[in-house]
């Protein structure tokens, strides 16, 4: 038996799916099952019971858990103290990154990964949702942080982060008397909007969850698409409109008293940040341990 063995047993025996173990693995499904089937004839026991709904551990295989498991824990204390790998194996990772993750989330994300892995070398890049996807697609980047999910061909997204979007407003009482009627937000209607720049994540999502409450885009006074949310929140504080921001972007200017924030009415749990990355090209070893630094942090299991 090898650790690639033991490594598709494990996931396949924690995460009870030959397929989320596939993903979790960047491998495909046959070559998963291929391992299991060469485990299972090495060993001549059965490890796993299927039936069409789910797979679980066998007799055998529940006691091979408890030492496979070991195994491999074993394994990654000694490749964090000896080194995974030879210096000139590693490889700068390339991020492309919407600006919600690439402000708010990734400053933690990229200190862990420092934190773990302090000879790595990161490229990040900034830029629109759309971007991202279409440099993820075109293998431009490694690995994509999004605030929406974009039909592109061979991008696989890994939703991490549950953000909420809230309607942004000068702290002045006409609004503070707004605040009041929490779930009657059609006055937006009849304010001045300013709303984040054609390919945002963050307005294709805002778009999205006014048409849910029948409110039109066309229906709203949008005086000006910017990109930049800084420049957004200064115009707001200004008294030039108003606009829809992610909470995470908002946030300090709200708690210091110098923007309102309204949640918008039925939108649940909110959207999903996402990783993206191309599931038809071959991550580079230091890629894979980023993405399981992600995972880590917001405590992905799949």
């Amino acid at each position: 038996m090898n650790l690639k063995q033991l490594e598709a047993f494990v996931e396949v025996a924690e995460s009870e799916s030959f397929s989320k173990a596939a993903k979790k693995l960047f491998l495909t499904q046959p070559t998963v099952s291929a391992h299991i089937s060469s485990l299972e004839k090495e060993l001549d026991v059965r490890v796993f019971v299927r039936n069409t709904k789910e797979v679980a551990l066998s007799e055998e295989g529940q006691k091979l858990y408890r030492y496979a498991r070991q195994i491999l824990d074993l394994t990654d204390e000694i490749r964090e103290e000896f080194g995974r790998e030879r210096e000139n194996d590693k490889k700068c990772i390339v991020i492309a990154a919407s600006t919600i993750p690439s402000q708010y989330l990734l400053p933690e994300i990229l200190a862990k990964f420092n934190e773990k892995y302090p000879g790595e070398q990161i490229k990040l890049s900034e830029m629109d949702s759309a971007q991202v996807a279409e440099q993820v697609a075109a293998g431009k980047a490694d690995i994509g942080f999004t605030g929406t999910v974009l039909e592109k061909k061979h991008c696989q997204y890994i939703p991490f982060y549950k953000d909420h979007l809230v309607i942004t407003t000068p702290d002045l009482p006409k609004y503070r008397e707004l605040q009041k009627r929490e779930e009657e937000i059609f006055w937006i209607q009849d304010e001045k909007m300013i709303m984040r720049e054609e390919g945002s994540g963050t307005r294709k999502e805002a778009e999205k969850q006014l048409r849910h409450l029948g409110i039109r885009t066309e229906r709203l006074n949008i005086i000006a698409s910017i990109a930049n949310q800084e420049t957004i929140k200064k115009s707001v504080m200004q008294g030039m409109g108003i606009s829809i921001l992610s909470s995470l972007a908002a946030k300090d200017e709200v708690e210091e008293g110098q923007m309102l924030a309204f949640p918008i009415p039925q939108a649940d749990e909110g959207r999903d940040i996402n990783l993206v990355y191309n599931k038809n090209r071959t991550l580079s070893k230091s890629a894979e341990r980023f993405i399981k630094v992600v995972k880590s942090i917001y405590h992905i299991k799949k």
